[in-house]
């Protein structure tokens, strides 16, 4: 039988992560790329790594990614939300620790559409009075 695998869905905007989670040596693969190479940012390693570290699972298990949409930073905040929300199938127990440190929440925010007379979703075009 094959190696218990716990799956979840993070999103961040419009970046969508599939994460898969199983014991092992730490590897963290995204889109078939070790995350070296895949993330340029310290920054966003560090984002991606974060759930890992506070329940103290970092290096223990293998984490796979399949990551579309957004940019690197929005993908980044995606992967977290994914590893956050696998880790609590791995183990109801990190419920709080995650949910304190506002890792469960999905970070909703979205470019918010233009309206049509305007330059932008708020900005108005300039009046000129002459």
């Amino acid at each position: 039988m094959a190696e218990q695998q716990f799956i979840a869905t993070g999103k961040r905007k419009t970046a969508i992560a599939r994460v898969r989670l199983q014991a092992g040596t730490g590897m963290v693969m995204v889109n078939k790329k070790p995350v070296e190479h895949y993330m340029d940012r310290d920054s966003s390693k560090m984002v991606i790594f974060q759930p890992l570290v506070l329940t103290g699972t970092y290096g223990k298990l293998d984490v796979h990614v399949n990551v579309l949409g957004g940019g690197k930073n929005g993908q980044a905040g995606a992967i977290r939300h994914g590893i956050s929300k696998a880790l609590l199938e791995f183990n109801p127990e990190f419920r709080q620790i995650l949910k304190k440190a506002g890792l469960l929440t999905r970070d909703s925010r979205v470019k918010e559409r233009k309206k049509y007379g305007l330059r932008g979703a708020r900005a108005r075009f300039q009046y000129s009075k002459r």
